[in-house]
């Protein structure tokens, strides 16, 4: 017989937004959060960027608003983008008065960076390039103070408990023993699922988990075509890679091939600084060319050191001097558009089921995600959903426990290949570039890989499950929009404009 927990809240992941969620319920009731290694292994912990918002002198919601209307190429909620630009400072001035210790001038103001796209400097950071660890243990801190909360860590959620359409809690592996939690509102804070790829930034733990178990459960998914890909992380022989910050090209790094050419001069009025899907497509294809890439920053030369130390740092650790050596890059899978739908207050299409953070579907993204504007989104929704939530009844009586154990993977080896396979199909035809008759190949492998997956591969399974998801949509899609580029239809259509693919 499984072992059962009840708990009022349960929380599936500690990222941003499972752990805001987690600290603002705990106000109203016991809050379980279940995460799948530490508490510190997230995305949230490894973004590098910053948090946008209206904060500064001449910046207003207004403005944020547009900027992020105009990076969803006509596929935003305009209410969950009103949302978002309006409740965002209000929750990074919180986070500050929590004691986050951002970048601030000499006054004691809000040091305020610009990045792509945006038309003001309103991206807040902490200690240059660490923002995410530096919000992640700010919450970390006041989730290990309260007594309402319990953590299960190194505890994978298996299966949604769904009972008469509702969702009551979770099936859960902790340690390999059969764990039920029963809750009267499950919250999925799963983050992305950038392991689908073979090069991706996201951590290890993010191979698709939510996306999978939502669908299974059979939640409304949407958008799921739409990938982010950075165009330059360090090409390495690691996972995750290390990402090389768009700020070195605005630096005046140039990007050339193995014969030493520059190419994107060729390619787009701003060269380097193109939009990212441009400059990630066209490395791409200079790779498909049998080329490597490289970043060439030599002309900084000790500047280099000075004004980026910490990827200064990344690339000595692994032998390479950016004074004096060219630095090899390739894009990577960044960022997931898509998820489970949600209305403003996190709710997804079954009942007691809310989701928050990457693996939702707000709508604020659209096709394409402004940058920065990932935590704020994961703080704005998780505020949202701690409120809603604790006004859900508590659930009347819950069916006896049934007996099941957790499958035991019996042939580790062949669930690590059929993971492998998996990112090189995804990279190779349902990543940057696709085409119908690479993403059919795609998907026939993908079914195939599925059916032959060893028992007790159940993180390969989501893995492959949420690859068939992005690859399905890929394919229905027929024309190019935000990170969805098909090289057969290379243009947006009209009648494309608005809609959505579900599932």
């Amino acid at each position: 017989m499984a072992d059962r927990i009840r708990t009022r809240f349960l929380v599936i992941g500690s990222g941003v937004a499972g752990l805001h969620t987690a600290w603002r319920a705990s106000e109203h009731g016991d809050v379980c959060v279940l995460t799948k290694r530490s508490l510190f292994d997230s995305a949230t912990a490894y973004a590098q960027g910053g948090i946008a918002a209206a904060l500064g002198a001449g910046d207003s919601a207004e403005l944020h608003r547009k900027d992020t209307l105009a990076a969803g190429a006509a596929l935003c909620d305009a209410a969950a983008v009103e949302v978002l630009v309006a409740e965002g400072p209000q929750r990074v001035r919180e986070l500050a008065s929590m004691g986050a210790r951002f970048d601030t001038d000499d006054t004691g103001r809000l040091s305020l960076g610009k990045e792509a796209a945006h038309s003001r400097n309103r991206i807040v950071h902490a200690h240059g390039d660490q923002t995410g660890a530096e919000v992640a243990r700010t919450l970390i801190e006041r989730v290990r103070e309260s007594r309402n909360i319990s953590v299960i860590e190194w505890a994978r959620a298996l299966d949604l408990i769904i009972l008469n359409g509702r969702c009551i809690g979770v099936r859960a592996s902790v340690s390999g023993r059969a764990v039920e939690i029963i809750a009267d509102a499950t919250v999925l804070a799963t983050g992305g699922c950038g392991q689908v790829y073979r090069h991706t930034t996201n951590p290890e733990v993010a191979t698709g988990d939510g996306f999978a178990i939502a669908h299974r459960a059979g939640a409304r998914l949407a958008d799921m075509e739409f990938v982010q890909f950075h165009p330059t992380a360090l090409d390495t022989p690691e996972n995750p890679l290390s990402l090389i910050s768009e700020a070195v090209r605005g630096e005046g790094a140039i990007l050339v091939n193995d014969r030493g050419q520059r190419f994107m001069t060729r390619k787009h009025r701003l060269a380097e600084l193109a939009p990212r899907d441009i400059v990630a497509r066209e490395i791409f294809r200079e790779q498909r060319g049998g080329s490597r890439v490289w970043l060439d920053a030599r002309k900084l030369g000790r500047t280099f050191t000075r004004r980026f130390p910490g990827i200064s740092a990344i690339c000595m650790a692994r032998g390479i001097d950016p004074r004096k050596e060219r630095i090899p890059v390739t894009p990577a899978a960044h960022y997931m558009m898509g998820g489970v739908v949600t209305d403003l207050a996190g709710r997804s299409s079954l009942e007691r089921l809310y989701a928050c953070g990457e693996v939702s579907c707000t709508g604020v993204h659209g096709a394409n995600r402004l940058a920065s504007n990932s935590l704020l989104e994961g703080l704005v929704f998780a505020e949202r959903v701690a409120r809603d939530m604790i006004a859900a009844p508590r659930l009347p009586r819950v069916p006896k426990a049934e007996a099941w154990a957790v499958p035991p993977l019996v042939d580790r080896g062949a669930a690590q290949v059929a993971a492998d396979t998996v990112r090189m199909l995804m990279w190779e035809h349902a990543g940057i570039d696709r085409t119908a008759k690479g993403l059919r190949q795609c998907v026939d492998r993908l079914g195939d890989i599925t059916s032959r997956l060893p028992e007790g591969a159940t993180e390969e399974r989501n893995l492959a499950d949420t690859a068939l998801l992005i690859a399905e949509a890929a394919l229905l899609r027929k024309e190019s929009r935000g990170g969805h580029f098909r090289s057969d239809f290379p243009r947006e259509k009209r009648k494309w404009r608005g809609k959505h693919i579900e599932w």
